[in-house]
């Protein structure tokens, strides 16, 4: 079951009397901006997407507290993250430590620290494309070197340009580059990806590109790190020049290191 933007029928009419909404079993933007209103106050992921497998349509219609989450043993001191980071995140960490190598606290810090920053606290599962024309000329000025209006505000437009004829991605026409748009907590994009995610993780990411947001935030997430070789600089330590390298790794660049610098910093202190 997977409810979001667009969806009808009766299960729409159910979770719209639950949130107090007119219920007319059509999943509008209205009904999108309740469901993210109501997952933030529960500290679920906020992406405004109900499935039967993200904890949302359970704990919506039941009274137990989404504090009540069950954080699986671990050989890490967990219970130590409990108010910096989701419990719903926290319950993920001992499968994806286990399935891809997070071998000790560092590594985790680390690992934390930039999915924390990347997901802007671990709300974001679905990248943000809703840009102006503006932002399009500062963001993606070289595909947009002449007039911009025509695709501002228009998330699958954007994507279907900017991501046109790369990362395994069909052309323009196809869309596919916004139905591989990133995902997850380091979001994973382009067609080629999901591909590799599919095959490591044996589920059908390309059919259904929606579960790495909604199911495998997390897991994805350690994935990244993985594929890229991103463990051995973690490896280096917890020097400000270790978070350098290894933002610069995840994003190109050097944007929002600080705030990754203090996210580590944070984790660190309460996991070594």
């Amino acid at each position: 079951m997977l409810l979001k933007n667009g969806s009808k029928g009766g299960d729409v009419k159910k979770l719209q009397e639950k949130l107090g909404l007119t219920a007319d079993g059509s999943f509008g933007p209205g009904t999108e901006k309740a469901v993210k209103e109501w997952q933030s106050k529960n500290g679920l992921t906020v992406d405004g997407i109900i499935t039967s497998a993200n904890t949302s349509w359970s704990k919506i219609f039941d009274s137990t507290p989404v504090s009540n989450v069950v954080i699986p043993p671990s050989e890490f001191k967990l219970e130590k993250l409990k108010g910096h980071i989701p419990d719903s995140v926290i319950a993920q960490i001992p499968e994806t430590a286990t399935k891809f190598n997070i071998t000790n606290s560092l590594r985790l810090s680390h690992f934390l620290a930039q999915c924390g920053h990347e997901s802007g606290s671990f709300k974001a599962v679905t990248e943000n494309l809703n840009y102006s024309a503006d932002g399009l000329k500062k963001i993606f000025g070289k595909y947009f070197p002449g007039d911009a209006t025509s695709y501002a505000k228009n998330p699958e437009k954007i994507a279907s340009k900017v991501y046109a004829n790369r990362m395994g991605n069909g052309d323009e026409a196809s869309k596919e580059g916004f139905k591989f748009r990133g995902r997850g907590y380091l979001q994973c994009t382009g067609k080629a990806n999901y591909k590799s995610l599919s095959e490591d993780f044996g589920v059908d990411f390309v059919s259904n590109p929606d579960l790495v947001s909604t199911d495998y935030p997390l897991s994805s997430a350690g994935w990244f790190f993985s594929e890229n070789k991103l463990w051995s600089i973690c490896d280096l330590g917890s020097s400000d020049d270790v978070v350098m390298k290894l933002t610069k790794r995840i994003n190109g660049g050097v944007n929002g290191y600080d705030d990754r610098l203090k996210r580590f910093k944070n984790i660190w202190s309460l996991l070594k």
